[in-house]
């Protein structure tokens, strides 16, 4: 490897790393549509700097030739394009980070995919990033993904921009291209919010103002990229900004020592400081900075450290400790930014977990507010959110968080969304605000309780789920439990899916969307109707399994029982009272489950009853038993 410090390197390793250890770190990314050149760009960068190993460029060299796209000429974008896929395909997937450095500075590059379907990986990278190199090629101009990456950007709070107009080489290194280019990227950014942009023409590949001034763009005077990336000013406001720090861990060795662990994400912290837990709002004084060097007078934003306490409050992983004279806000209900990364919709009224620093919550997203076209940054109305597009939303937590506004804090601010089966990270999210209807609305304390309620009924409130296909049989067999219930002097209520879409749900359609939402909806009366002492039959499709985990998680433990009525869909479309089935054969009805929308079956049902082997009056005496022996008959 070779480099301008390498004599130091030789002869004073001490005064080599000394060297390195005063550099300033720049964090950035290179992004932009397909083919613009990301990956070349960095490449050459590693090249130009020295920092590939010899036995690198030996490989690079023999995969130019075999696999390369420059003719047997050196192919730099095979020194980031680690995936076979990538290399086959030419473009890239994943995101590579790559480390470097000159003299100046130490740099961390993020290589993001330029493909609209990676979109979700350029969001990854860019939520560390100082800095955005967007690459637009001289020969396409400024295209959507170019604008969508730019929005991203500004979204995600990188203020500092660097557009590479690249493969001058291609159009003969033509001033007029690069400045219709400059000029059409510059109107689009200023609608955004970006004016920190630097343009600058280069030839990635030629190295064309790259680390060295081009003798073909004589009409160009600004920096090179690398100079740029040297000198530019990345002022950082959280290390001046109040403290925080997300608890990690709860650091117990012995019973001598408890301290809390975590990376400072705003502000300092000193011993003698006065701090509180949040959200619990407990308050004490720092005590002791423990670091693996020893302890320290003073911690900032970006060091990993242990804090001590001078009282014993609780404290838990999640909890963040803030400066007690300027707090962040605790709230439940938020408006957020959200960027859709899944391959399934978003589902409006589905739970997802939500991950901020080291807290994980239940959120359920209400209906987008809208949706930002990228191209003309207009407001789409929008019932849900697709992969890659972003929208404005509602969440509602189940409990509250601390926080910042994204602006202000992106650790504090910054969020995932998680799916629950698959742990998938689905969405990652800007916090806005909390919202005032969270400060209006609060819980009235009632006399009389769901204990009460179920003493007078003489009888265990609870919850009996029917799902299944349409024409398994749910409905029939909750109305004969219902009647033998009622025979036993038992106070019920039955909730039948067609009844409820009469009324309470005559809104809603048979998306997948208005699914969530209708099983929603039920499931808040449903725990109303618990709270009130009822045994409570609930006969709904309920095809999605996310939902019917979320009724179970809306009362307590042990009064939700799930009834898996199962049927084949030959034997449910035989029996077709209601001729829906034939509908949905003649394309007449959509989004018909078992036919054209998935039923997820049910994994560990309370009771599975199969309506092809036993009668529907067997089938409910099955379920009375049930009752009775879980003590919900009172008998």
């Amino acid at each position: 490897m070779a480099h301008n410090a390498n004599d130091l390197l030789v002869s004073d390793v001490d005064a080599y790393l000394q060297m390195h250890e005063r550099k300033t770190l720049l964090r950035f990314i290179t992004c932009g549509s397909v083919d613009d050149g990301k990956s070349t760009l960095i490449g050459r960068l590693l090249y130009d700097s020295k920092l590939i190993f010899e036995d690198h460029l030996a490989a690079l060299e023999a995969d130019s030739k075999k696999v390369g796209t420059q003719g047997g000429e050196l192919d730099f974008a095979l020194l980031v394009d680690g995936l076979a896929a990538e290399r086959e395909q030419g473009i890239t997937i994943d995101v590579a980070y790559r480390f470097f450095s000159t003299e100046r500075r130490k740099f961390i590059v993020a290589d993001t995919p330029g493909h609209e379907q990676y979109t979700r990986n350029m969001v990854t990278g860019a939520s560390t990033a100082d800095l955005a190199v967007i690459l637009v090629d001289a020969r396409q101009g400024v295209l959507t993904q170019t604008r969508r990456h730019s929005f991203l950007v500004s979204l995600l709070g990188i203020r500092h921009i660097v557009l590479a107009v690249n493969k001058l080489d291609l159009v003969d290194y033509s001033q007029e291209i690069f400045d219709r280019t400059e000029e059409d990227y510059r109107r689009f950014a200023s609608e955004i919010g970006l004016d920190d942009i630097v343009c600058i023409p280069l030839s990635a590949l030629r190295g064309d103002n790259v680390t060295e001034p081009s003798v073909h763009t004589p009409w160009y005077g600004g920096p090179t990229l690398i100079e740029h990336l040297e000198t530019v000013e990345i002022e950082s406001s959280l290390q001046s900004g109040p403290f925080r720090m997300p608890v990690q861990w709860v650091n117990r060795p012995d019973l001598d020592f408890r301290g809390f662990s975590g990376m400072i994400v705003g502000g300092s912290v000193a011993p003698g400081d006065r701090v509180k837990v949040l959200p619990s709002g407990r308050e004490s004084t720092v005590a002791r900075l423990v670091s693996a060097d020893g302890d320290l007078d003073e911690a900032v934003a970006g060091q990993s450290i242990t804090v001590t306490l001078t009282d014993e409050v609780d404290v838990s992983r999640g909890d963040v400790l803030a400066t007690a004279s300027a707090l962040p806000g605790v709230a439940d209900q938020f408006e957020a930014h959200i960027i859709w990364m899944g391959e399934q919709e978003m589902l409006p009224g589905r739970t997802y977990p939500l991950k901020i620093g080291a807290r994980t919550v239940g959120a359920t997203l209400a209906q987008p507010k809208y949706k930002v076209n990228v191209n003309t940054l207009e407001h789409v109305a929008a019932k849900t959110l697709e992969l890659n597009e972003i929208g404005v939303c509602n969440i509602n937590l189940d409990r509250p968080v601390p926080f910042d506004p994204y602006e202000m804090n992106r650790d504090m601010g910054g969020f995932i969304l998680i799916d629950r089966f698959t742990n998938a990270t689905v969405a990652a999210g800007l916090l806005h605000f909390a919202l005032r209807r969270a400060d209006n609305v609060h819980w009235q304390a009632i006399e009389v309780n769901k204990d009460a309620h179920a003493a007078l009924k003489n009888q265990k409130p609870c919850v009996v789920w029917f799902t299944g296909i349409s024409g398994a049989g749910k409905s029939t067999i909750a109305n004969i439990v219902e009647r033998k219930l009622h025979e036993r002097g038992r106070h019920t209520y039955l909730l039948d899916g067609d009844n409820v879409r009469h009324g309470l749900n005559k809104d809603l359609g048979f998306t997948d969307a208005d699914r969530v939402e209708n099983i929603r909806r039920v499931t808040e009366v449903v725990s109303l109707m618990v709270d009130a002492g009822l045994i409570v039959l609930v006969s709904f499709i309920s095809p999605f399994k996310a939902e019917r985990r979320m009724a179970r998680e809306h009362v307590e433990e042990g009064e939700f029982v799930e009834v898996f009525v199962d049927t084949a869909v030959a034997v449910a479309e035989a029996r077709d009272e209601k001729g829906l089935y034939r509908k949905a054969r003649r394309g007449e009805l959509t989004n018909f489950t078992g036919i054209d929308s998935i039923y997820e079956t049910p994994e560990n049902p309370d009771i599975h009853v199969d309506t092809s082997q036993i009668v529907p009056e067997r089938a409910a005496d099955m379920i009375i038993d049930h009752l009775r022996l879980a003590g919900v008959l009172g008998e």
